[in-house]
C-alpha cells in the first residue's frame, strides 16, 4: 500500500506544480492550440499538458515501482517514443503515417521486449488460446486503436482526463487486489498525474494535453488491459482472479474510447477516407449538438462509461461474447438515438432596416405574433 501512496502522491505533486510553469512559458512562447472550424475552443489554448503528466508520471513509477523489472525498463522506453511523437506533433504537426509508423515503433517494444500480447481469447466467439500469428496481429491492433482511442475522445474540456482517471485507477485497483504491484502503481501513477491535470483542464479549460499527455494515456492503458485479461484467468494469484469474462470487462472499462474509435474509424473507412482524418463525427461531437455543456457531455461520458464497467463486472457469468455483444448493441443503439434526434439547424436570411447602416440578422420563419394583455 505504501508503494501506491508514494506512487499517487508523487505524480500528482509534479503534475500540479509543473502545469502552471508550462502554461507561462507557452504563453512566453505562443504555443497555442489555435481555434478553427473543426474546432470547439474559440481562442487559443497551450495544449502541452502532456508534458506535466508525464513528468509526474514517470517519476512515480521509477521512484514507487516495487521491482525494477526488465519489463518496466522497456515500458519506459516506449512512453518515451510516444512522449515525443505527440511533443512534436504538438508543436509542429506530424502527418498521420509518421504518427502511425512511431505508434508502431512503441507497440514492437511493449509486445517483443515487454511481453504484452494476447495469447488467449478466453472463450470469445468460442475461441481459446490463438496461433502466434493471430496472436500477435491482435496484439497490435489493440494496442495501436487504445492509444488513438483517448487522442480522438479527447475534444472536450476534461473528457479524456476523467476517463483516463477512471480506467487506469480500475486497473490499478484490479493488479492491487492480484498482489502485481508494479502494474498497479503504473495505473495509479497515472491517475493521480491526471486528477492534477484535470484541476487545469475542466471547462473553461486553461490547457489542453495535447498527443502528448492523449497517447500516453492510451499507451498506459493498452499494457494494462492486455496484462488484465492475461492474469485475470490466472488461478494462482488470488485476490479477484480468476476472473469470468475478462476480455468483456477489459472492454468494458474502455467501453466509450473504443467503441467511439472504432465506428468512426469505420466511418471513415466506408467513405473512402483515411482512418486518421480529421471530422466531427465523435460521440462528444453528437452531445453537444443536443445543446450540453461541456461540463455535461463529460460527466455524461464518463458516467456511461463506469456503468457499462459495472453491468460488465456483476454479469461476467454471462460470458465475453454475450457481453460485448451486448454493450456493442447499446452503444449503436444510443448513437443511432443521438444522430435521428440531432436537431435541425435553424435557417437565418439577412435583412437591413432603412435608417441604419448595420445589417441584423433574424429568423427566416417568421415568429409567431405576441399577444399583448394590457
Amino acid at each position: 500500500m505504501d508503494h501506491l501512496l508514494i506512487g499517487v502522491s508523487i505524480a500528482f505533486i509534479v503534475t500540479f506544480y509543473a502545469i502552471p510553469v508550462i502554461i507561462r512559458v507557452a504563453d512566453i512562447k505562443k504555443l497555442y492550440d489555435e481555434p478553427d472550424e473543426r474546432k470547439i475552443h474559440s481562442s487559443p489554448i497551450p495544449s502541452l499538458g502532456g508534458l506535466g503528466i508525464y513528468a509526474g508520471f514517470l517519476l512515480a513509477i521509477l521512484i514507487a515501482s516495487p521491482e525494477q523489472s526488465s519489463e518496466l525498463q522497456y515500458y519506459i522506453a516506449a512512453s518515451l517514443v510516444i512522449f515525443f511523437l505527440g511533443l512534436k506533433d504538438d508543436i509542429l504537426i506530424l502527418s498521420p503515417i509518421k504518427k502511425f509508423l512511431g505508434q508502431l515503433l512503441a507497440a514492437f517494444i511493449i509486445i517483443y521486449k515487454g511481453g504484452v500480447q494476447i495469447i488467449s481469447m478466453h472463450g470469445f466467439l468460442g475461441v481459446q488460446q490463438l496461433p502466434e500469428f493471430f496472436s500477435l496481429a491482435l496484439t497490435y491492433f489493440t494496442v495501436i486503436v487504445v492509444i488513438n482511442s483517448f487522442n480522438l475522445i479527447d475534444g472536450v474540456d476534461g473528457l479524456a482526463g476523467s476517463l483516463g482517471v477512471f480506467t487506469s485507477a480500475a486497473f490499478g485497483l484490479y493488479f492491487f487486489s492480484v498482489n502485481q504491484l508494479m502494474f498497479s502503481v503504473m495505473g495509479f501513477a497515472l491517475a493521480g498525474s491526471l486528477a492534477a491535470f484535470l484541476i487545469f483542464n475542466y471547462s473553461p479549460a486553461k490547457i489542453f494535453m495535447g498527443d502528448t499527455g492523449a497517447m500516453l494515456i492510451g499507451l498506459v492503458n493498452s499494457i494494462l488491459v492486455i496484462k488484465f485479461i492475461n492474469a485475470a484467468d490466472d488461478p494462482h494469484l488470488g485476490g479477484l482472479a480468476p476472473l469470468a469474462a475478462a476480455p468483456a470487462i477489459g472492454f468494458a472499462i474502455l467501453m466509450i474510447p473504443l467503441f467511439d474509435t472504432l465506428r468512426v474509424f469505420g466511418i471513415r473507412i466506408l467513405y473512402r477516407r483515411s482512418p486518421f482524418s480529421p471530422d466531427r463525427n465523435h460521440i462528444h461531437h453528437l452531445l453537444l449538438d443536443r445543446g450540453l455543456s461541456h461540463k455535461m457531455v463529460t460527466f455524461t461520458i464518463v458516467t456511461a462509461n463506469i456503468l457499462f464497467a459495472a453491468i460488465a463486472y456483476f454479469f461476467r457469468n454471462a460470458g465475453s461474447t454475450w457481453l460485448i455483444f451486448g454493450m456493442v448493441s447499446t452503444g449503436f443503439s444510443v448513437i443511432s438515438i443521438l444522430f435521428y434526434s440531432k436537431p435541425k439547424p435553424k435557417l437565418f436570411a439577412a435583412s437591413e432596416e432603412e435608417n441604419e447602416k448595420e445589417t441584423k440578422v433574424i429568423p427566416f420563419i417568421k415568429p409567431k405574433a405576441v399577444v399583448n394583455d394590457e
